[in-house]
């Protein structure tokens, strides 16, 4: 599993409100190797296993992005917990 599974997992297990759903963000750590997986991507290529590491973490944030915009509208409609 990798570091960005695993910070989601807990994330989510620790409980979570609104607010903290749209203040989550990945750690550097996270952010600096997806960075580097999408610039080799575009330059030297990556092994299946990489492709696959940048694939599951493109999903990951398609449904944190999904969250993020549904913890806004529980917000506007007054859920404040």
């Amino acid at each position: 599993m990798t570091r960005a599974y695993e910070e989601i997992i807990d994330f989510i297990a620790a409980g979570t409100t609104p607010g903290e759903v749209i203040a989550f963000q990945p750690s550097d750590p996270v952010k600096t190797r997806v960075g580097d997986l999408i610039s080799r991507e575009k330059t030297t290529g990556l092994s299946s296993e990489e492709t696959d590491e940048l694939n599951n973490y493109l999903q990951l944030e398609h449904l944190l992005r999904l969250a993020k915009a549904r913890a806004h509208a529980h917000l506007s409609h007054g859920y404040h917990q």
